[in-house]
Protein backbone atom coordinates (compact mmCIF):
# COMPACT_ATOMS: atom_id res chain seq x y z
CA UNK A 1 0.00 0.00 0.00
CA UNK A 2 2.93 2.25 -0.02
CA UNK A 3 3.11 5.51 -1.56
CA UNK A 4 6.12 5.75 -3.86
CA UNK A 5 5.55 9.66 -3.30
CA UNK A 6 5.77 9.52 -0.01
CA UNK A 7 8.02 11.93 2.19
CA UNK A 8 10.03 9.58 5.19
CA UNK A 9 8.55 10.69 8.53
CA UNK A 10 10.48 10.16 12.06
CA UNK A 11 7.57 8.14 13.06
CA UNK A 12 7.63 5.70 10.06
CA UNK A 13 11.04 3.82 12.45
CA UNK A 14 8.38 4.65 16.10
CA UNK A 15 5.50 2.79 14.16
CA UNK A 16 7.47 -0.22 13.42
CA UNK A 17 8.82 -0.65 16.76
CA UNK A 18 5.72 -0.13 18.54
CA UNK A 19 4.25 -2.74 16.10
CA UNK A 20 7.34 -5.16 17.31
CA UNK A 21 6.27 -4.32 20.86
CA UNK A 22 2.58 -4.10 20.80
CA UNK A 23 -0.43 -6.02 19.51
CA UNK A 24 -1.92 -2.89 18.40
CA UNK A 25 -0.74 0.62 17.73
CA UNK A 26 -2.56 4.18 18.18
CA UNK A 27 -1.78 6.89 16.03
CA UNK A 28 -3.10 10.16 17.79
CA UNK A 29 -2.23 14.03 16.77
CA UNK A 30 -3.84 16.69 14.14
CA UNK A 31 -5.93 16.45 10.91
CA UNK A 32 -3.38 16.83 7.93
CA UNK A 33 -0.55 15.70 10.02
CA UNK A 34 0.38 12.51 8.04
CA UNK A 35 -1.35 10.23 10.16
CA UNK A 36 -3.21 7.97 8.04
CA UNK A 37 -0.18 7.97 4.81
CA UNK A 38 2.37 6.78 7.49
CA UNK A 39 0.15 4.20 8.76
CA UNK A 40 -0.45 3.39 5.13
CA UNK A 41 3.41 2.41 4.20
CA UNK A 42 3.38 -0.69 6.79
CA UNK A 43 -0.76 -1.79 6.28
CA UNK A 44 -1.78 -4.75 4.70
CA UNK A 45 -5.54 -3.61 5.06
CA UNK A 46 -7.66 -0.41 5.95
CA UNK A 47 -10.52 1.10 6.98
CA UNK A 48 -11.48 4.37 6.38
CA UNK A 49 -14.51 5.13 8.95
CA UNK A 50 -14.86 8.68 7.35
CA UNK A 51 -15.34 7.30 4.20
CA UNK A 52 -18.91 8.80 3.17
CA UNK A 53 -19.89 6.34 0.92
CA UNK A 54 -19.48 3.63 3.76
CA UNK A 55 -19.42 5.55 6.52
CA UNK A 56 -23.23 4.34 7.78
CA UNK A 57 -22.67 0.92 7.27
CA UNK A 58 -19.44 0.65 9.42
CA UNK A 59 -20.88 2.29 12.29
CA UNK A 60 -23.43 -0.18 11.84
CA UNK A 61 -21.41 -2.81 12.38
CA UNK A 62 -19.08 -1.63 14.89
CA UNK A 63 -22.26 -1.32 17.08
CA UNK A 64 -23.52 -4.77 16.23
CA UNK A 65 -20.50 -6.86 15.02
CA UNK A 66 -16.90 -4.51 15.35
CA UNK A 67 -14.90 -7.84 15.41
CA UNK A 68 -16.06 -8.22 11.86
CA UNK A 69 -14.63 -4.68 11.23
CA UNK A 70 -11.71 -5.72 12.33
CA UNK A 71 -11.12 -9.02 9.72
CA UNK A 72 -8.24 -8.65 7.33
CA UNK A 73 -4.79 -8.92 6.61
CA UNK A 74 -2.66 -6.99 9.76
CA UNK A 75 -1.53 -4.73 10.28
CA UNK A 76 -4.85 -3.73 9.41
CA UNK A 77 -5.31 0.13 9.50
CA UNK A 78 -8.69 1.59 10.93
CA UNK A 79 -8.71 5.27 10.40
CA UNK A 80 -10.54 7.56 12.42
CA UNK A 81 -11.51 5.05 15.11
CA UNK A 82 -12.75 7.25 17.32
CA UNK A 83 -16.22 7.62 15.03
CA UNK A 84 -16.55 3.86 16.58
CA UNK A 85 -14.83 3.30 19.77
CA UNK A 86 -16.29 0.03 20.34
CA UNK A 87 -13.66 -0.79 18.23
CA UNK A 88 -11.22 -0.64 20.81
CA UNK A 89 -12.47 -3.41 23.43
CA UNK A 90 -12.73 -5.68 20.35
CA UNK A 91 -9.50 -4.67 19.11
CA UNK A 92 -8.25 -5.56 23.17
CA UNK A 93 -10.04 -9.05 22.70
CA UNK A 94 -8.62 -9.98 19.63
CA UNK A 95 -5.03 -9.10 20.57
CA UNK A 96 -5.73 -11.43 23.99
CA UNK A 97 -6.27 -14.11 21.78
CA UNK A 98 -3.93 -14.30 18.80
CA UNK A 99 -0.34 -15.15 18.71
CA UNK A 100 2.56 -12.40 18.27
CA UNK A 101 2.48 -8.29 17.99
CA UNK A 102 1.86 -5.47 15.36
CA UNK A 103 -1.70 -6.99 14.79
CA UNK A 104 -3.79 -3.16 14.13
CA UNK A 105 -2.84 0.44 13.86
CA UNK A 106 -5.59 2.57 14.94
CA UNK A 107 -5.59 6.18 13.16
CA UNK A 108 -7.43 9.68 15.02
CA UNK A 109 -7.18 12.71 15.10
CA UNK A 110 -9.52 13.17 18.14
CA UNK A 111 -10.00 11.85 21.26
CA UNK A 112 -13.67 9.49 21.49
CA UNK A 113 -16.63 11.92 22.37
CA UNK A 114 -17.12 8.90 25.04
CA UNK A 115 -14.10 7.57 26.78
CA UNK A 116 -16.26 5.79 29.26
CA UNK A 117 -17.56 3.58 26.24
CA UNK A 118 -13.84 2.18 26.39
CA UNK A 119 -14.10 -0.79 29.31
CA UNK A 120 -10.46 -1.29 29.50
CA UNK A 121 -7.75 0.74 28.97
CA UNK A 122 -5.17 -1.48 26.78
CA UNK A 123 -2.47 -1.59 28.81
CA UNK A 124 0.02 -4.48 28.08
CA UNK A 125 -1.39 -4.79 24.37
CA UNK A 126 -1.84 -1.05 22.94
CA UNK A 127 1.10 1.27 22.50
CA UNK A 128 0.68 5.13 21.41
CA UNK A 129 2.22 7.05 19.16
CA UNK A 130 1.60 11.18 18.88
CA UNK A 131 2.30 12.56 15.18
CA UNK A 132 2.68 16.39 14.91
CA UNK A 133 3.16 18.10 12.00
CA UNK A 134 6.65 17.98 10.06
CA UNK A 135 9.77 19.41 11.21
CA UNK A 136 12.20 21.15 9.17
CA UNK A 137 14.19 17.76 8.87
CA UNK A 138 11.42 16.29 7.41
CA UNK A 139 10.36 18.56 5.03
CA UNK A 140 13.72 18.57 3.47
CA UNK A 141 14.25 22.59 4.94
CA UNK A 142 17.22 21.20 7.61
CA UNK A 143 20.57 19.58 6.12
CA UNK A 144 20.30 17.71 9.26
CA UNK A 145 24.30 18.30 9.88
CA UNK A 146 23.83 18.43 13.45
CA UNK A 147 22.50 15.75 15.68
CA UNK A 148 21.01 15.85 18.58
CA UNK A 149 21.12 11.89 19.41
CA UNK A 150 25.26 12.87 18.45
CA UNK A 151 25.28 15.71 21.25
CA UNK A 152 23.85 13.83 23.92
CA UNK A 153 26.45 11.00 22.90
CA UNK A 154 29.35 13.25 23.28
CA UNK A 155 30.32 14.01 19.97
CA UNK A 156 31.73 17.58 19.01
CA UNK A 157 29.63 20.16 16.81
CA UNK A 158 30.50 21.46 13.76
CA UNK A 159 28.27 21.88 10.30
CA UNK A 160 27.13 24.32 7.76
CA UNK A 161 23.52 25.43 8.15
CA UNK A 162 21.71 26.38 4.87
CA UNK A 163 21.88 30.11 5.45
CA UNK A 164 18.80 30.81 5.45
CA UNK A 165 17.31 34.36 5.17
CA UNK A 166 15.07 35.05 8.26
CA UNK A 167 12.34 35.58 5.07
CA UNK A 168 12.78 31.70 4.48
CA UNK A 169 12.28 31.58 7.62
CA UNK A 170 9.41 33.58 8.34
CA UNK A 171 7.87 31.54 5.22
CA UNK A 172 8.32 27.93 6.77
CA UNK A 173 6.78 29.73 9.93
CA UNK A 174 3.22 30.30 8.02
CA UNK A 175 3.48 27.52 6.13
CA UNK A 176 3.53 25.18 8.66
CA UNK A 177 4.72 21.66 8.40
CA UNK A 178 1.89 20.21 6.76
CA UNK A 179 2.77 17.80 4.04
CA UNK A 180 -0.30 18.49 1.89
CA UNK A 181 1.40 21.71 1.75
CA UNK A 182 5.33 21.27 0.33
CA UNK A 183 6.12 22.19 -3.40
CA UNK A 184 2.89 24.69 -3.58
CA UNK A 185 2.98 27.93 -4.23
CA UNK A 186 3.53 30.33 -1.83
CA UNK A 187 -0.12 31.79 -2.00
CA UNK A 188 -1.59 28.94 -1.89
CA UNK A 189 0.27 27.47 0.97
CA UNK A 190 -0.85 30.31 3.09
CA UNK A 191 -4.27 29.84 1.94
CA UNK A 192 -3.85 25.89 2.86
CA UNK A 193 -3.21 27.22 6.69
CA UNK A 194 -6.21 29.86 6.21
CA UNK A 195 -8.34 27.17 5.76
CA UNK A 196 -7.01 24.97 8.43
CA UNK A 197 -7.97 27.76 11.18
CA UNK A 198 -11.22 28.19 9.44
CA UNK A 199 -11.85 24.38 9.71
CA UNK A 200 -11.29 24.16 13.34
CA UNK A 201 -13.71 27.32 13.68
CA UNK A 202 -16.57 26.00 11.50
CA UNK A 203 -16.67 22.20 12.37
CA UNK A 204 -13.68 20.42 13.81
CA UNK A 205 -14.08 22.21 17.61
CA UNK A 206 -17.73 21.46 17.79
CA UNK A 207 -17.38 17.97 16.03
CA UNK A 208 -14.94 16.67 18.57
CA UNK A 209 -17.77 16.25 21.66
CA UNK A 210 -20.65 16.96 19.59
CA UNK A 211 -21.08 19.94 21.32
CA UNK A 212 -22.46 23.60 19.45
CA UNK A 213 -19.79 25.87 19.82
CA UNK A 214 -19.45 29.40 18.72
CA UNK A 215 -17.28 29.82 15.70
CA UNK A 216 -16.69 33.42 15.75
CA UNK A 217 -15.80 32.75 19.62
CA UNK A 218 -13.37 30.21 18.46
CA UNK A 219 -11.71 32.26 16.32
CA UNK A 220 -11.10 34.97 18.62
CA UNK A 221 -9.83 32.52 21.27
CA UNK A 222 -7.05 31.39 18.67
CA UNK A 223 -6.21 35.07 18.29
CA UNK A 224 -5.90 35.64 21.71
CA UNK A 225 -4.25 32.40 22.35
CA UNK A 226 -1.37 33.14 19.34
CA UNK A 227 -0.77 36.24 21.46
CA UNK A 228 -0.09 34.82 24.12
CA UNK A 229 1.95 31.78 23.25
CA UNK A 230 5.06 30.77 24.81
CA UNK A 231 3.71 32.49 27.88
CA UNK A 232 2.46 30.82 31.52
CA UNK A 233 -0.60 32.81 31.41
CA UNK A 234 -3.73 31.23 33.38
CA UNK A 235 -7.21 30.50 31.90
CA UNK A 236 -8.66 34.11 33.59
CA UNK A 237 -5.73 36.21 31.96
CA UNK A 238 -7.26 34.71 28.36
CA UNK A 239 -10.42 35.28 29.79
CA UNK A 240 -9.75 39.17 30.56
CA UNK A 241 -8.19 39.68 27.00
CA UNK A 242 -11.05 38.18 25.20
CA UNK A 243 -13.49 40.58 27.52
CA UNK A 244 -11.75 43.86 26.81
CA UNK A 245 -12.67 43.33 22.92
CA UNK A 246 -15.60 41.36 23.18
CA UNK A 247 -19.16 42.33 24.12
CA UNK A 248 -20.28 38.75 24.41
CA UNK A 249 -18.07 37.10 27.72
CA UNK A 250 -17.49 33.39 28.71
CA UNK A 251 -17.33 32.62 31.93
CA UNK A 252 -14.10 31.16 32.58
CA UNK A 253 -15.89 27.30 32.73
CA UNK A 254 -17.11 28.07 29.47
CA UNK A 255 -13.78 28.91 27.97
CA UNK A 256 -11.81 26.31 29.65
CA UNK A 257 -14.36 23.78 27.81
CA UNK A 258 -13.06 25.37 24.12
CA UNK A 259 -9.56 25.12 25.50
CA UNK A 260 -10.22 21.27 26.51
CA UNK A 261 -11.89 21.01 22.64
CA UNK A 262 -8.95 22.27 21.00
CA UNK A 263 -6.65 19.96 23.00
CA UNK A 264 -8.58 16.73 22.05
CA UNK A 265 -8.38 17.78 18.40
CA UNK A 266 -4.81 18.70 18.86
CA UNK A 267 -4.52 22.27 17.92
CA UNK A 268 -3.07 22.94 21.54
CA UNK A 269 -0.01 21.15 23.12
CA UNK A 270 1.06 23.29 26.02
CA UNK A 271 4.16 22.70 27.66
CA UNK A 272 4.87 21.39 31.16
CA UNK A 273 7.41 22.67 33.66
CA UNK A 274 10.93 21.10 34.41
CA UNK A 275 11.35 20.37 37.98
CA UNK A 276 14.81 19.81 38.12
CA UNK A 277 17.07 19.48 41.49
CA UNK A 278 18.61 22.60 42.46
CA UNK A 279 21.31 23.87 44.81
CA UNK A 280 19.69 27.45 45.51
CA UNK A 281 15.89 28.02 47.33
CA UNK A 282 14.20 29.27 44.12
CA UNK A 283 10.74 28.48 43.74
CA UNK A 284 10.07 27.30 40.76
CA UNK A 285 6.85 28.15 38.44
CA UNK A 286 4.89 24.77 37.71
CA UNK A 287 2.75 26.70 34.91
CA UNK A 288 2.06 25.17 31.80
CA UNK A 289 3.81 27.22 28.15
CA UNK A 290 1.26 27.54 26.16
CA UNK A 291 2.02 26.51 22.42
CA UNK A 292 -0.13 25.74 19.79
CA UNK A 293 1.33 22.30 17.98
CA UNK A 294 2.20 24.33 14.58
CA UNK A 295 3.26 27.96 14.30
CA UNK A 296 1.02 28.05 10.95
CA UNK A 297 -2.28 28.17 13.34
CA UNK A 298 -1.04 31.09 15.16
CA UNK A 299 0.44 32.67 11.84
CA UNK A 300 -3.19 32.47 10.19
CA UNK A 301 -5.63 32.69 13.58
CA UNK A 302 -3.65 35.96 13.70
CA UNK A 303 -4.56 36.71 9.95
CA UNK A 304 0.01 37.85 9.42
CA UNK A 305 2.24 36.75 6.93
CA UNK A 306 5.95 36.51 6.27
CA UNK A 307 6.01 40.01 5.85
CA UNK A 308 4.26 40.69 8.62
CA UNK A 309 6.48 38.89 10.32
CA UNK A 310 9.47 40.85 9.17
CA UNK A 311 7.89 44.17 9.92
CA UNK A 312 7.55 42.85 13.67
CA UNK A 313 10.50 40.66 15.03
CA UNK A 314 9.28 40.41 18.21
CA UNK A 315 6.21 38.94 17.24
CA UNK A 316 8.57 36.77 14.58
CA UNK A 317 10.93 35.75 17.75
CA UNK A 318 7.48 34.76 19.47
CA UNK A 319 6.08 32.55 16.84
CA UNK A 320 9.57 31.06 15.76
CA UNK A 321 10.18 29.13 19.67
CA UNK A 322 7.01 27.85 18.45
CA UNK A 323 8.28 26.34 15.58
CA UNK A 324 11.53 25.10 17.03
CA UNK A 325 9.29 23.71 20.38
CA UNK A 326 7.78 21.83 17.57
CA UNK A 327 10.70 20.47 16.10
CA UNK A 328 12.20 19.58 19.36
CA UNK A 329 9.46 17.90 20.29
CA UNK A 330 9.44 15.35 16.94
CA UNK A 331 13.29 15.14 17.59
CA UNK A 332 12.76 14.20 21.00
CA UNK A 333 10.03 11.56 20.17
CA UNK A 334 12.69 9.96 17.64
CA UNK A 335 14.89 10.46 21.11
CA UNK A 336 12.84 8.38 23.88
CA UNK A 337 12.07 12.14 26.06
CA UNK A 338 10.63 15.38 26.53
CA UNK A 339 10.28 18.77 26.37
CA UNK A 340 9.84 20.88 29.14
CA UNK A 341 9.91 24.48 29.47
CA UNK A 342 11.46 26.30 32.65
CA UNK A 343 11.24 29.61 34.95
CA UNK A 344 11.93 30.20 38.22
CA UNK A 345 10.52 32.98 41.48
CA UNK A 346 14.00 34.68 40.04
CA UNK A 347 13.15 35.17 36.56
CA UNK A 348 15.49 32.89 35.22
CA UNK A 349 13.88 31.12 32.47
CA UNK A 350 14.67 28.49 29.88
CA UNK A 351 12.96 27.90 26.57
CA UNK A 352 13.41 24.18 26.21
CA UNK A 353 14.72 21.23 28.43
CA UNK A 354 15.15 18.19 26.36
CA UNK A 355 14.96 15.64 28.87
CA UNK A 356 15.72 12.29 27.38
CA UNK A 357 14.29 8.99 29.52
CA UNK A 358 17.91 8.13 30.35
CA UNK A 359 18.04 10.79 33.01
CA UNK A 360 20.40 12.74 30.34
CA UNK A 361 19.20 16.36 28.76
CA UNK A 362 20.15 19.43 27.12
CA UNK A 363 19.27 23.07 27.80
CA UNK A 364 18.10 25.30 25.00
CA UNK A 365 17.27 28.46 24.30
CA UNK A 366 15.64 30.00 21.12
CA UNK A 367 16.47 32.80 19.44
CA UNK A 368 16.31 34.73 16.33
CA UNK A 369 20.43 34.93 15.78
CA UNK A 370 22.45 38.04 16.75
CA UNK A 371 25.57 38.26 18.78
CA UNK A 372 23.57 40.24 21.58
CA UNK A 373 20.38 37.30 21.54
CA UNK A 374 23.04 34.62 21.60
CA UNK A 375 24.82 36.32 24.34
CA UNK A 376 22.01 36.74 26.37
CA UNK A 377 20.71 33.23 26.13
CA UNK A 378 24.18 31.38 26.36
CA UNK A 379 24.20 33.76 29.57
CA UNK A 380 20.68 32.15 30.95
CA UNK A 381 21.81 28.33 29.99
CA UNK A 382 25.50 28.92 32.19
CA UNK A 383 22.98 30.15 34.85
CA UNK A 384 21.12 27.63 35.11
CA UNK A 385 23.53 24.75 34.58
CA UNK A 386 25.20 26.59 37.72
CA UNK A 387 21.95 25.87 39.88
CA UNK A 388 21.97 22.42 38.76
CA UNK A 389 22.47 20.46 42.04
CA UNK A 390 24.88 17.65 40.24
CA UNK A 391 24.91 15.24 43.66
CA UNK A 392 21.58 14.59 42.80
CA UNK A 393 20.90 14.31 39.01
CA UNK A 394 23.25 14.55 36.14
CA UNK A 395 24.87 17.56 34.67
CA UNK A 396 23.27 18.76 31.48
CA UNK A 397 25.04 16.88 28.00
CA UNK A 398 24.85 19.86 26.18
CA UNK A 399 23.82 24.20 26.26
CA UNK A 400 22.68 24.94 23.26
CA UNK A 401 21.10 28.51 21.67
CA UNK A 402 18.94 27.38 18.67
CA UNK A 403 18.99 30.08 16.38
CA UNK A 404 16.58 31.15 13.31
CA UNK A 405 19.92 32.07 10.92
CA UNK A 406 23.08 31.28 11.04
CA UNK A 407 25.78 30.33 8.40
CA UNK A 408 27.76 27.61 11.11
CA UNK A 409 26.74 25.44 14.37
CA UNK A 410 29.89 26.30 16.48
CA UNK A 411 30.87 25.64 20.03
CA UNK A 412 31.49 29.15 21.68
CA UNK A 413 34.74 29.27 24.43
CA UNK A 414 31.98 29.07 27.40
CA UNK A 415 31.29 25.68 26.18
CA UNK A 416 27.88 26.99 24.89
CA UNK A 417 26.61 25.51 21.25
CA UNK A 418 24.99 27.82 18.55
CA UNK A 419 23.04 26.19 16.16
CA UNK A 420 20.83 26.88 13.26
CA UNK A 421 17.62 25.28 13.42
CA UNK A 422 18.15 24.60 9.33
CA UNK A 423 21.13 22.10 9.95
CA UNK A 424 19.29 20.00 12.79
CA UNK A 425 17.73 16.90 13.37
CA UNK A 426 17.09 13.95 15.67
Amino acid sequence: MANVEYKKRIADQLLREQLEAAGMVLIQGPKWCGKTTTAEQIAQSVIYLDNPLQKKAYLLMAENNPAMLLEGATPRLMDEWQLAPQLWDAARFIVDRRAGKGHFIFTGSAVPIDNNILSHTGTGRFAWLTMRPMSLWESGDSNGNVSLGDLFNGQEVAGISPNQTLDEIAFFLCRGGWPGALGLSRPTTLKLAENYVTAICQNDISRVDNVSRDAAFTRRLLRCYARHQGGQVPTSTLQADLSATDDKTMSENTLAAYLSALRKIFVLEDMPAWNPSLRSKAAIRTSDTRYFIDPSIATAALGIGPADLMNDLNTFGLIFETMAVRDLRVYGDALGGDVFHYRDSNGLECDAVLHLHNGNYGLIEIKLGGDTLIDEGAKNLKRLSDKIDTTRMKAPSFLMVLTAVGAYAYRREDGVLVVPIGCLKD
